[in-house]
């Protein structure tokens, strides 16, 4: 069974207002009616997910985050559970962002398990913050795979979505560099093979998705040979035109 593409949007911080977050949504969904073979999910901050929920069935919410614990004495925290009723079913887990701050693979364990129990499909985050010469990022990034989905079982790896994220090329990086097609492509290749390693045949439907800085500019590169089933849009996800335009790519690309 071919594997449906899928592009999702990580707002982050983002935007600042209610009615601006609306109108961004709006935007986007209004100008998805042609959309059939495309998976379009917008991870927009928290708050906003009840209100964007009642705007479009066309488009999946999912969230930037999640607390692994279920309900209790935990200040400030949203829980899976939480999230789900909200109308979420996606969630971007291990992000960078979030392991800057100090996340461990460990931590991010407890949420995928805590996601999939509740029914929200993981979008886990994995990627190296440089390359070096002795392709050491290959062992670092099968680390993450492998320490993040420990405990996972065979009848659940299908609901977990890999997404590719080299930290070097992200825009927010000091020094950033772009990151190519065949650099996405190797990584692809190498993750289903340490997911074939330890799943079998059962991680064969799950989707891998490449993210950083990427844009209307070269998403159809990365689509046609990075070796993905889709892209994670940050920054260009804020610009209805720019994302809207991304999918219209990742569509025609599905034909």
């Amino acid at each position: 069974m071919e594997r449906k593409k899928m592009v999702v949007g990580n707002w982050k911080m983002n935007p600042l207002t209610h009615k601006e977050a609306e109108k961004l949504f709006d935007a986007v969904a209004k100008s998805l009616l042609w959309v059939k073979k495309t998976e379009v999910v917008i991870c927009p901050p928290f708050l906003y997910v009840e209100k964007l929920k009642k705007l479009s069935r066309k488009i999946f919410l999912g969230a930037q985050d999640v607390f692994p614990g279920d309900v209790g004495a935990f200040t400030g925290e949203v829980s899976s559970g939480m999230l789900y009723e909200l109308g979420t079913r996606y969630v971007i887990l291990g992000h960078s962002e979030r392991r800057s701050f100090g996340e461990s693979n460990s931590d991010i364990n407890k949420k995928i398990k805590g996601a999939l129990v509740v029914g929200l499909r993981p979008i886990l985050c994995v990627g190296e913050s440089a390359r070096d010469e002795n392709h050491g990022y290959f062992s670092l990034v099968k680390t993450q795979i492998e320490e993040c989905l420990a405990g996972i079982s065979k009848n659940s790896i299908s609901k977990v979505i890999i997404a590719y994220e080299p930290i070097w090329a992200i825009s927010s990086t000091p020094g950033r560099k772009d990151a190519t097609a065949q650099d996405s492509l190797e990584m692809a290749i190498f993750i289903r093979k340490v997911l074939s390693d330890k799943f079998g045949k059962d991680s064969g439907s799950l989707r891998i998705l490449y993210g950083g800085s990427v844009n209307e500019k070269d998403a159809l590169e990365f689509l046609k040979n990075g070796g993905v089933d889709g892209l994670l849009v940050g920054k260009a996800s804020l610009d209805a035109k720019k994302f809207v335009e991304i999918i219209k790519i990742c569509e025609q690309s599905s034909k």
